[in-house]
């Protein structure tokens, strides 16, 4: 069913118009009322990755430019060309020309603009004060903090969230409608949990799980990526709370090790597991607050069956009530 190479069907669904984008109905009722105004500001989309902040530039360039948006279009991902160099002669040779189009402006979007350096950024603030006739910016970041302050206050700046899980319903079902796929409720709460909000991570996996069989279920994505199950953590962290430090070891060896899960996906699933257990609210927060510890230490390359084993005796000592 799926077709080769995981993008593919990403561009194939991609929105083509502003009422296609779901789960970002005010920053699309805002962008829209500018660009069909004709006459943009410079724009900054902030948000985690797979919501819409791409499609929604390339849905305001095709609805300003029509069939000509590609002349009067560049795209730049600022994580392959991140240097001063690129912002000197790539984006300034674009932006010093005219619009080839009724709309008196071209427009580059630069994409992870987050990851530019700061001389590059600085030099990027001149040329969008410089050529502001000519072109208009639009900016994609995961992160506003690493984009300049003179940056972020020559643009319009709109924050995107994770979707819902209402948003990848609507996804799913249209998808599953045109390939013709049979997907089970409960798989589409699974994809939810998987994909954590992330439109592009859903769109793989109904790809991958397609491939296979087109009924899809809950247990056929849990074959296509393996992810600790709620009941098993249950049960570790039970083990722990509970005193038994040896069996709720044990238990979390064999999850790791049958299902190939990475400890931070462990750490990941332990976080959320607190919030069902049935102790303490006051606990509950000091156990996610040492949950983060150790996932700090594992991002800073400690050993992660000792560090997991560590966070494993700080449920045994705090169901002691030390």
């Amino acid at each position: 069913m799926a077709e080769n190479g995981s993008d593919i069907w990403t561009e194939r669904y991609r929105p083509r118009k502003f009422e296609e984008l779901v789960g970002q109905e005010d920053i699309v009722k805002r962008v829209k009322s500018l660009t069909n105004a004709m006459n943009i500001p410079h724009l900054l989309f902030a948000g985690p990755a797979g919501v819409g902040k791409s499609t929604l530039a390339l849905i305001v360039v095709r609805e300003l430019f029509g069939e000509k948006w590609r002349d009067n279009y560049l795209e730049l991902n600022a994580s392959d060309e991140r240097g001063i160099d690129v912002v000197r002669q790539k984006v300034k040779d674009f932006a010093r020309t005219k619009a080839l189009a009724e709309v008196p402006f071209k427009v580059i979007f630069l994409d992870e603009a987050d990851a530019l350096t700061n001389e590059a950024q600085n030099a990027l603030r001149r040329t969008m004060e410089n050529y502001t006739a000519n072109c208009r910016f639009i900016l994609s970041c995961n992160y506003s903090s690493k984009i300049i302050d003179p940056i972020q206050s020559r643009c319009a700046v709109f924050r995107f969230r994770l979707l819902e899980k209402k948003d990848i319903e609507k996804i799913v079902k249209r998808i599953s409608e045109k390939e013709k796929l049979q997907i089970e409720e409960e798989a589409i709460k699974t994809i939810f949990e998987l994909s954590e909000g992330d439109c592009r991570r859903v769109v793989n996996l109904l790809q991958t799980t397609a491939s296979i069989s087109n009924v899809i279920t809950s247990d056929l994505v849990d074959i296509i990526v393996p992810s600790a199950k709620p009941s098993d953590v249950k049960v570790i962290l039970e083990y722990a709370l509970s005193g038994d430090f040896r069996n709720a070891k044990d238990k979390l060896l064999d999850v790791m090790l049958k299902e190939s899960i990475a400890a931070s996906d462990i750490i990941k699933a332990i976080q959320k597991e607190i919030w069902n257990l049935s102790i303490d609210p006051e606990l509950k927060v000091r156990l996610t607050e040492r949950t983060g510890e150790i996932e700090f230490r594992l991002v800073e390359g400690s050993d992660e069956f000792i560090q997991l084993e560590s966070l494993l005796a700080s449920f045994v000592m705090a169901g002691r009530g030390k």
